[in-house]
């Protein structure tokens, strides 16, 4: 278990733990490169010394990783680091669809069929990839804060090849097929199986199929009738009771063939529930049931009795620890085979060779009468088809009005349906069914889907605004903001540079935009200027890319007159080139004016001069005294930097004296 604060690839910071599974821990981390929150899966550090483990973990990236679609949990980055193997995703704010189906019970039919429509479409998107999942179930689905479906958890899915047959059955029992149950052929029509059993349960509240261990709830699905929804939910519209029972057809041949088809009825269920227009193929085995023997039964308990299916609500309870903030749902639930008594083999019933020809015969025999009822051979070999039926004009672009118009004017039927577009306005038509150029019978019906407009936002062109402004501009749109700052020549100080996303990009609302403002120019180290004079002082800022601003002078008893006292800003700060650097220019020590009075005796018979000095021994001013006088010596405006002045004369000699500054 990776504890909080620790780094990968110098890149995502680890804050929370928010769910394990069988391989797996997933956790939710910051990455510091995109500014952005992230869940990375990290393979349990059991399995990381087995290559077995490892290579199947590298795989469930390397399928998910080419999947892009607004149904479909986005992978960003895989990597390993110090025998730690795991893979970056997007967050989901939001729920599981178990824990969804558990707070509400049971859905309406409307949520069902929509949230059916938003998962088909993801998992199209992977059938279209060649990429099967094989474990859809509620934990796998995700519900954002704002109502979008998406589907996770790409752990056992598998490109499609002829290496197919016989793999390894891994689907969670509830929702498993019965080629999975019984670990057959897995195609495109086990994925619509269990879709058509997480619809049941959020139709009913309930799973078909329950059991006190997986091997009766795998023995359910390859032997037990389907039971009908609408035995729980009786206000069941027929057309989704049906659409469900189609799904889960034990044939994989008698379900929807592809997830086109099941789309196609989701939509008309939505706009006609109440209809019975499901298409189901009838099933032509008139042979008896045969009853598995206890000797049959016995072994498919050897084989399956290794199928163990992890605890499905623990699960659940860890995707939901973090406030909602739900990535990727851990792979819980999976049947897995393990030890010498745990190799899945198929059990099938047995059919007499007498059955199978049986069976053809009255498959040809319907197949007959059928198509004399219903004209499926009228004109055959002739070309009147030609003549009733319409090549269907591309419609997408118009504006709902301008379509149906066209359809109905061409004797068409039009149904409408709505839904989000990035590349198509509100009102038109972004997807229609049968597409352009199919050949349709007259009053058949054209299921047009009409945007509502893009749920996303167009990212601003903010470049060259203030920081402030384009703040302002992107947090007006919907969108969060991070900045950050490069020295740029080129632009000013506190300018845009760039944003990225870029301009025009589309994003989901509250997604985050970094903006990288401008520093100005690369900023240079103020040198130092004290006791420079100010030619010197002008020529050294010169050379570091700055210039002399104000100069100013001063009194200084310890800098001669002409040198630099003191600079602003000062000595080893970084400035941007240009600036003006402020010095102090020494004027020297202080002069002041002071005055001087002493009241002196000659005491003497002779005459006495007195001399006034400063401290430098400057004579400032002489006096004679006569012989036996009383004079007082004075003097006005003395300039000088001391206020210590000697004089001497008579019998004193050379003494200290105070004077007054004046």
């Amino acid at each position: 278990m990776l504890e909080n604060g620790t780094f990968l690839a110098n890149r995502y910071e680890i804050t929370a733990n928010i769910g394990t599974g069988g391989m797996s821990d997933v956790y939710r981390a910051k990455d510091h490169l995109l500014g952005r929150d992230v869940g990375v899966k990290v393979l349990k550090e059991d399995f990381s010394h087995d290559m077995t483990f490892v290579t199947k973990f590298r795989q469930e990236a390397q399928s998910a990783a080419g999947l892009e679609h607004p149904n479909i949990v986005n992978i960003y980055d895989v990597g390993s680091e110090n025998g730690l193997y795991y893979i970056v995703m997007e967050v989901v704010e939001g729920v599981t669809l178990k824990t969804y189906i558990e707070k509400k019970g049971r859905l309406n039919y409307k949520e069902v069929i929509s949230i059916a429509i938003q998962v088909a479409r993801g998992i199209e998107a992977a059938h279209k990839k060649g990429i099967i999942h094989r474990d859809i179930k509620p934990q796998n689905i995700m519900i954002s804060k704002d109502g979008k479906v998406k589907v996770t958890d790409f752990g056992i899915a598998k490109a499609v090849s002829s290496n197919t047959v016989h793999a390894d059955m891994m689907g969670s029992v509830h929702y498993t097929s019965p080629e999975q149950a019984r670990n057959g052929y897995v195609t495109y029509r086990s994925d619509i199986y269990s879709l058509g059993i997480v619809m049941y349960e959020m139709a009913t509240g309930q799973v078909p199929f329950d059991g006190d261990s997986t091997v009766a709830v795998a023995l359910q699905h390859l032997q037990s009738e389907m039971p009908k929804a609408s035995a729980i939910a009786e206000d069941l519209p027929i057309s989704v009771e049906h659409i469900i029972e189609k799904a889960t057809m034990k044939s994989p041949d008698r379900r929807y063939q592809n997830m086109e088809e099941l789309l196609l009825d989701l939509r008309k269920a939505l706009v006609t529930p109440n209809e019975d227009f499901i298409n189901i193929v009838p099933l032509v085995d008139d042979d008896k049931t045969k009853v598995i023997t206890e000797d049959e039964l016995n072994e498919i308990k050897k084989e399956a009795g290794a199928y163990e299916e992890e605890d499905e609500d623990k699960e659940a309870g860890l995707n939901e620890q973090k406030a909602g903030a739900l990535p990727v749902a851990a792979e819980t639930g999976a049947l897995t085979a393990s030890g010498d008594k745990k190799k899945g083999r198929n059990i099938e019933k047995i059919i007499t060779i007498g059955g199978v020809i049986a069976a053809i015969i009255i498959m040809i025999i319907m197949i007959y009468v059928f198509g004399s009822l219903f004209g499926w051979f009228k004109g055959f070999g002739t070309n009147t088809e030609q003549t009733s039926q319409i090549r269907l004009p591309d419609v997408t672009g118009k504006s709902e009005e301008e379509a149906k118009s066209t359809l109905t004017n061409m004797g068409l039927k039009v149904v409408t349906v709505s839904a989000t577009s990035d590349d198509y306005d509100q009102g038109m038509v972004a997807e229609q069914d049968p597409t352009a150029g199919k050949k349709v019978d007259k009053d058949s019906t054209v299921t047009l889907t009409i945007s509502t407009g893009s749920d996303k936002i167009k990212v601003p062109d903010v470049t060259g605004q203030t920081e402030d402004a384009a703040t302002k501009t992107l947090k007006g749109a919907g969108l969060t903001v991070n900045v950050q700052y490069q020295y740029s020549s080129s632009a000013a100080k506190g300018v845009v540079i760039s944003t990225d996303p870029t301009a025009g990009s589309k994003l989901a609302k509250n997604s985050q935009v970094t903006l990288l403002v401008s520093q100005g120019t690369k900023a240079v180290q103020v040198p130092s200027l004290t006791g420079m004079t100010k030619d010197e002082a002008s020529s050294a800022l010169s050379a570091a890319k700055l210039t002399l601003g104000n100069v100013t002078s001063s009194y200084s008893d310890s800098v001669e007159s002409g040198k630099v006292i003191s600079q602003s800003p000062s000595t080893g700060q970084y400035i941007d080139p240009g600036t003006a650097v402020n010095i102090v220019i020494s004027k020297g020590k202080e002069m002041a004016t002071y005055r001087f009075s002493q009241s002196v005796t000659n005491s003497t018979t002779s005459d006495v001069t007195y001399v006034l000095k400063d401290t430098a021994g400057k004579t400032l001013r002489t006096w004679k005294v006569g012989a036996g006088k009383t004079e007082t010596l004075s003097v006005e405006n003395i300039q000088t930097s001391s206020g210590t002045l000697s004089w001497s004369g008579g019998a004193s000699g050379s003494t200290a004296v105070s004077f007054a500054k004046q």
